[in-house]
């Protein structure tokens, strides 16, 4: 009788939780439709939302449609929009403990969050008042929210949200900046590791200048660093932290722009897929806002107002990442007789110090001590950057353009939303300075252009670095000459061709007066986009979005052509060859070309530069894209060293060709061992997934499958349908780094023929239908339209004031 009376127990605690289980399934997901009466509001608002939740926000002015953007976006977003602002504060540790620890020191000390309450205070009242609006929309969801957290909240055991601030916005947008620019002082700081190993000849080998220009003309930075006395570094390679947008050696987008002569209709058309880290919810929320004067649609950041990537009812605006140089490290010189103080070009000064006190769940609280110098803080220490800096007589501060207490790019973002034509759009990128971005701009009297954004460091003609290493701090030609005047920036208008291309490769020519930087990326995107729009005479929707669905490499092209020579040995490493002789350069999901030759690939540069590199190849090589470096060395241009000749070994003299035979013997050894297929069996899509990551699930292993969206993918990190490989040891084919969006902008009739798809859905809930609603389409190239819902159709939810 006991047994059976535990066995009803046990059965009824398991219905018992089974139903708690359901009811907050339901209870935990965002309301939809309905009415709600809220404080904040002037007038009523409507939110109508399309079947994927694209909500299209009707308000009788500017104010009331960015307190209900605000609203909108902790609705569906409250924890990404939670875990975003305390990345940005550096507050971390208080949720997860001392594992972001470390994280929360770095951007304490970069100083994220004192940064945007300088900028929030010194804006003018108009763009504060937006901001305070949104702010008040996000909480005026904080206080009506009538159901449970979302799951993360619970798992993570983290306190309820605390009400949103103004600067927790700009904080966010702050944090966008850094992941667009930190590809360039993690390139310094590799540079001078480098440096302590090879000459400056090596070094420009192993990063090559950008195809047809030549190494920059630097100072023997090898040759002044072992004079100045620096000692062998760690082993380990240095990365600058990500925090969101994607591995820095993936970081890219795309966006064309054509003119009338070129389509069908005779209006421009815009395209753009800007490629960012893939996540879980996409950090980009699809949205529109109608009131008097306004019909805006397209892409917004969950914690920001206004649309960053869309159109109104006059013009369409895309963005890629220009790559502009906003970065310098310098080395600081520590005074040996008082260590508080370091050198400057009049003498001694002290470091200007502050004490940044850091909750942590589950330890000790740590009170962090900040120092910065006359450039900026003092990185050096942190443990990001210690792996790769050791210098104890030396700290190591970065100057970083968006570390200013004066920005304007929230007033810049509402302008260009406002912009009536593409002068005024020209004039409202013109205030956009956070972050570099090549800006194309089209509008219905058929103009288009081509604008770069954000400051542009000067740098004195006698910088012999010219910002690739980090420079003594203590000499003044170093020193920044402020920012390029907006009028000065790259821009084209209405170029006779009727066509503009840019894919973070070079977007300006020798000509151009203005350094911006050494370190583009290879143009083979751009180069792509510009065969498929020549191929054909004019186009419209249909053809631009077989040209975003394009996957032929001709990286992958250009490879082949000079390893045709290989000789492999084995019996299947020539069947491999034969397919790759024969194969078209596409990288399609199901086919094993791909898989072939980027594990051939991955094998060849680790046997090219393990031996050089030493304890450095993990993370120098075998995590790192090295295309451009691989065709450097294979095309016989990097006369520094004979790079193929293997130093470990004295009984031969081995060539890149007999590397590039045992390299494909070994690689396709391996793959058809693993996977028991022979090489007409392999699959690109099997290796190739798309993982959209989660913050922070994806690192707890029991809930990773739960939160994670999972895809096999096609493409390659230069294809126009880019998937970036991720080069990580326990998946290094899989893509992290991609598409985030597709948007196409028709200006003959932008509402009713203009399309869009994102990487994920509308919301981050993961019991929610809208959780990854979106993602087979962005798979497999397909579209939703970019136009308000049909009032039948919406589900429609509206705020009204409290009177």
């Amino acid at each position: 009788m006991r047994t059976r009376y535990a066995g009803f127990a046990i059965l009824l605690v398991f219905v018992a939780l089974l139903a708690v289980l359901l009811w907050y399934r339901q209870a935990s997901l965002p309301i939809h439709e309905g009415t709600f009466i809220t404080s904040g509001l002037q007038q009523p608002v409507r939110i109508e939302r399309d079947g994927h939740g694209i909500p299209n926000i009707v308000a009788a002015n500017e104010r009331d449609a960015t307190f209900a953007l605000g609203y909108a976006h902790a609705q569906d977003r409250l924890w990404q929009m939670e875990i975003n602002r305390r990345i940005a504060a550096g507050r971390l540790a208080e949720v997860l403990g001392e594992p972001a620890l470390d994280t929360d020191k770095f951007l304490r000390t970069i100083g994220i969050a004192r940064t945007a309450q300088s900028i929030y205070e010194n804006l003018d009242i108009e763009h504060r008042d937006l901001l305070d609006a949104y702010a008040a929309g996000v909480n005026a969801y904080l206080n009506k929210r009538g159901g449970p957290l979302p799951p993360e909240f619970y798992l993570a055991r983290a306190p309820k949200p605390e009400p949103w601030t103004p600067a927790d916005s700009i904080g966010w947008s702050l944090m966008m900046a850094w992941d667009l620019a930190r590809y360039s002082y993690s390139r310094e700081l590799r540079r001078m590791q480098l440096a302590q190993r090879f000459s400056v000849a090596e070094i420009n080998d192993f990063y090559p200048p950008y195809p047809g220009d030549a190494p920059a003309a630097t100072a023997d930075y090898a040759e002044l660093y072992r004079l100045l006395g620096l000692k062998a570094t760690p082993v380990t390679a240095f990365t600058a932290p990500a925090f969101g947008f994607g591995d820095g050696e993936g970081l890219g987008s795309n966006n064309w722009v054509v003119s009338g002569k070129r389509t069908v209709s005779g209006k421009p058309m815009l395209a753009n897929d800007p490629h960012l880290a893939l996540t879980t919810p996409s950090v980009w929320y699809f949205a529109g806002i109608r009131m008097p004067g306004l019909n805006v649609i397209g892409a917004t950041l969950p914690g920001i107002p206004g649309v960053v990537l869309g159109h109104n009812d006059r013009i369409a605006w895309a963005f890629t990442n220009t790559g502009v140089d906003q970065q310098d490290l310098y080395l600081e010189r520590i005074n040996p007789e008082q260590p508080d103080e370091y050198q400057t070009p009049e003498g001694w000064a002290r470091f200007v110090t502050r004490i940044e006190p850091i909750r942590v769940k589950g330890g000790d609280d740590v009170e962090l001590t900040v120092r910065e110098t006359r450039h900026g803080p003092v990185i050096s220490g942190l443990a990001s950057v210690e792996k790769g800096f050791k210098q104890p007589q030396f700290a190591l501060a970065l100057r970083w353009s968006a570390l200013e207490p004066n920005d304007t790019t929230i007033a810049a973002i509402r302008a260009l939303n406002k912009a009536r034509n593409i002068d005024q759009a020209e004039r409202a990128l013109g205030k956009f300075q956070v972050v570099t971005q090549s800006a194309l701009i089209a509008d219905v009297d058929g103009k288009i252009g081509m604008v770069v954004t954000g400051r542009i460091p000067m740098r004195d003609r006698a910088h012999d670095l010219h910002g690739l290493v980090p420079a003594p701090g203590w000499d003044a030609r170093y020193d920044w000459r402020g920012y390029l005047p907006v009028e000065q920036a790259p821009r084209t208008r209405d170029p006779a061709g009727g066509l503009i291309v840019t894919a973070n490769h070079k977007v300006v020519s020798s000509k151009y007066a203005h350094h911006l930087t050494y370190d583009w990326f290879l143009p083979y995107r751009a180069q792509r986009v510009e065969q498929l729009l020549d191929a054909r005479g004019k186009h419209d929707v249909s053809t631009f979005k077989t040209i975003q669905a394009d996957v032929t490499s001709l990286a992958a092209r250009d490879m082949l052509a000079m390893l045709k020579d290989a000789q492999p040995q084995t019996e299947a490493g020539r069947a491999a060859l034969a397919r790759l002789a024969a194969w078209d350069f596409q990288m399609k999901r199901d086919a094993p070309e791909p898989l072939i030759y980027h594990a051939w690939m991955r094998e060849l540069k680790h046997r090219i530069f393990a031996d050089d590199l030493g304890a450095l190849t993990e993370d120098f090589v075998d995590q790192a894209e090295l295309t451009s470096t691989l065709l450097h060395v294979l095309s016989g241009r990097a006369q520094a060293r004979d790079w193929c000749d293997d130093r470990s070994t004295e009984q031969r003299f081995e060539t890149c060709r007999s590397l590039a035979g045992e390299a494909l013997d070994a690689s396709v050894t391996q793959l058809t061992q693993a996977s028991g297929r022979d090489v007409a069996g392999l699959r690109w899509g099997d290796a190739h997934r798309a993982v959209a990551e989660h913050r922070p699930m994806s690192s707890v292993p029991g809930l990773r499958r739960l939160f994670e969206l999972r895809i096999a993918y096609p493409g390659d990190t230069h294809t126009i349908n880019v998937g970036a490989l991720s080069h990580r040891a326990e998946a290094p084919f899989s893509t992290r780094h991609t598409a985030t969006l597709r948007a196409i902008y028709d200006l003959a009739a932008l509402e009713s023929n203009s399309v869009w798809v994102g990487s994920s859905g509308q919301v981050g809930n993961p019991f929610s239908d809208l959780y990854g609603s979106m993602q087979p389409l962005w798979r497999d190239v397909l579209y939703l339209p970019m136009r308000p819902p049909l009032a039948r159709d919406a589900m429609t939810l509206e705020l009204k004031p409290r009177r």
